[in-house]
């Protein structure tokens, strides 16, 4: 239950930070400074939710209360795999975006006559 969680999370906070920089470069910049764009401008609210993920666990991963033994290994697992995919969503997924968006168009995909080109 805690890693999917734990995915949910870092799905959400890659899907923020891509959304943000494929706005901006439909928007006509380049996909290098849109990638940068997307990681400093959602910086915040993804350390935000991946910090309030880290400190929910704590108590899980520090063995509190009776029993706590048996569930510590698996808080400390989720917190782990929190700040790896923290530290891939801000490094990893923009280099990603670069290179898969270097050549793209930014024309509509859609063939409804009455879309808007975004």
């Amino acid at each position: 239950m805690n890693a999917i969680m734990a995915v949910g999370v870092s799905v959400a906070n890659a899907i923020l930070l891509v959304t943000f920089a494929e706005h901006r470069r439909k928007e006509g910049q380049p996909s290098e400074e849109s990638a940068v764009y997307g990681a400093s401008s959602r910086l915040r609210p993804i350390l935000m939710t991946s910090m309030a993920m880290i400190a929910g666990m704590l108590p899980m991963a520090l063995a509190l209360g009776e029993g706590g033994e048996q569930t510590a290994p698996l808080g400390r697992a989720v917190i782990g795999g929190l700040i790896a995919s923290t530290v891939a969503v801000l490094m990893i997924v923009p280099l990603v975006f670069t290179i898969v968006q270097r050549g793209a168009s930014r024309e509509s995909v859609s063939q409804h006559p009455d879309d808007v080109p975004a």
